[in-house]
């Protein structure tokens, strides 16, 4: 026990971060007693590192082969479960696996075997079944967001993949809501559990607001509203993926910075406008319920119902996005004229009446340069940094997020430097490799 004190401390110390919350102090007295766990938890109350530090517990140093598996429903939310366990500097090699990219790269990944692979069900299917790694030493699972994969109908593969790993000895399984039941081909019984879920559907800082339009469109309504809410990062939720890109459309022609998000989209599309949506570049997200769970978009200051969710847990859900860790939020649902309030709502949304005229929201404070160069040419955030500030001459404040991805790398930089940059590290060298730089539109 002493050396787990000691492991968990030194990871703690790698991340900057000074102690655990309490939800965090429950999962991991919780893995003393060698039993399954289910953790109910909301999007942002740090449920990724809770149930990874009994990961690295139950990690043996002397093997060779993958001993841990993740599953989540999205490849967003694989990518920053990896993105975690990088941080926390364990020295165990880590990998994540998911669709909408080439599997090769991935298979070759595979070939020296990673502590931790992370992954979506289909993808993970796939190198099981074609034995592209050794699952004899995985004595870990965890399904995160189970109830999301329910949803999105991984079930098969789910109980694929778990019929196919012999020595589990630790399953653990995470949910927003205690509303699915769990099927026997997880193998779980007679779990912990563990609920720290939103009592009520409540969020102490959520203010939530109906506003009703005149008539069937609800285009205008949304324009209006976004006008009245200014440069605040606003979340707006639609049903369906062909309304997300319409109202994108729609946003366009009223010069309304915006980006949309949707499961039909190449990886390289949601990457970039995630990007652009964390740095500041784009102040309104349109999306599906894809981004009501798992995406790494902090502060957000307003969620847009512009279709109304078809039931509770998706209300939750999405809401669940704004006023997250003590901060505040508001929430805003869009009615035409023909529409009324769902029953599920419950206390009954405050009535805004939105002003006739406003200014259209400002332009975003930042922009966003593209560079053709990643992890995989071996180009770090200090290498983009150094670039910026020695060929691009920005003064700190004047450089905003980095992130460097697998084959390229998204600045963001203040909009009235952006022009000058550009001309200034058009026909540059990033460690001393041409690239490819250009306004990420």
């Amino acid at each position: 026990m002493q050396n787990n004190s000691l492991l968990i401390d030194n990871t703690l110390k790698s991340m900057g971060i000074e102690s655990l919350n309490p939800m965090q102090l429950a999962v991991l007295t919780a893995n003393e007693k060698e039993k399954d766990m289910i953790l109910l938890s909301p999007t942002g109350s740090g449920k990724t590192l809770a149930y990874l530090l009994p990961v690295l517990l139950s990690l043996n140093p002397n093997s060779q082969k993958v001993q841990a598996l993740i599953l989540a429903p999205a490849r967003e939310l694989a990518q920053q479960i990896e993105q975690v366990w990088r941080s926390m500097g364990t020295g165990y090699k880590v990998n994540s696996c998911f669709g909408g990219r080439p599997s090769n790269g991935e298979k070759r990944e595979l070939m020296v075997p990673p502590a931790v692979l992370i992954g979506t069900p289909g993808r993970l299917q796939d190198h099981i079944e074609r034995e592209n790694f050794d699952v004899s030493d995985i004595r870990v699972l965890v399904l995160d967001e189970f109830d999301k994969s329910l949803e999105m109908g991984f079930v098969e593969q789910m109980e694929a993949i778990i019929n196919r790993i012999p020595s589990l000895n630790k399953r653990m399984l995470t949910s927003a809501t205690d509303a699915v039941s769990i099927p026997a081909f997880t193998g779980i019984k007679n779990p912990i559990k563990l609920d720290f879920s939103e009592k009520n559907n409540q969020l102490k800082g959520l203010q939530s607001y109906s506003v009703k339009g005149k008539n069937k469109d609800k285009m205008d309504l949304l324009y209006q509203l976004l006008c009245y809410l200014g440069n605040d990062s606003t979340l707006i939720f639609c049903n369906q993926r062909d309304v997300v890109e319409k109202v994108s459309a729609y946003l366009n022609e009223r010069r309304v910075a915006n980006e949309f998000f949707h499961g039909k989209l190449e990886q390289s599309d949601r990457e970039r406008a995630l990007s652009k949506f964390r740095n500041g570049s784009c102040t309104a997200f349109i999306s599906t319920d894809l981004a009501s769970r798992g995406l790494d978009i902090p502060e957000i200051k307003h969620v847009i119902h512009f279709d109304a969710p078809v039931r509770l847990d998706e209300l939750v859900h999405r809401n669940g996005r704004t006023a997250r860790m003590e901060s505040e939020g508001s929430s805003y649902l869009l009615l035409a004229s023909t529409e009324a309030i769902p029953l599920f709502v419950s206390p009954e949304p405050l009535v805004l009446s939105l002003p006739v005229l406003s200014s259209m929201p400002p332009k975003p404070d930042w922009s966003t340069i593209y560079i053709g160069k990643g992890k995989k040419d071996k180009v770090s955030k200090m290498d983009i940094v150094g670039f910026m500030f020695k060929k691009g001459l920005l003064a700190k404040d004047e450089l905003g997020m980095v992130e460097v991805k697998e084959f390229y790398s998204y600045v963001a930089v203040k909009r009235s430097k952006v022009d000058a940059v550009l001309k200034l590290i058009e026909n540059e060298k990033v460690k001393n490799m041409k690239v490819k730089i250009e306004l990420a539109d």
